[in-house]
């Protein structure tokens, strides 16, 4: 099962094509950000498959990580993030 993930924009990579570096559990991945409106450093957002789907605040970012870790689910979907292509 895949999940969204929530991240931390830390930095905009490419903003003519919409790329932005994002931080899940000290990992920091290449991400579009072509499906919001806009991201801005500092922002969580929603990473699927590359994609930043949607925006979350912070405490809503930290509760889904907490929750994930509970289930289990969390590591699995972290390692991927962590193995995906920049």
């Amino acid at each position: 099962m895949c999940l969204a993930i929530p991240g931390k924009v830390v930095e905009i990579v490419d903003e003519a094509n919409q790329i932005a570096k994002v931080e899940v559990g000290g990992v920091r991945r290449n991400v579009n950000t072509g499906l919001l409106d806009d991201a801005k450093v500092g922002e969580y957002v929603l990473v699927h498959v590359g994609f930043a789907m949607s925006k979350v605040d912070e405490k809503q970012a930290e509760e889904t990580l907490r929750l994930l870790r509970e289930l289990g689910s969390y590591q699995d979907e972290f390692d991927q993030f962590k193995t995906s292509m920049e």
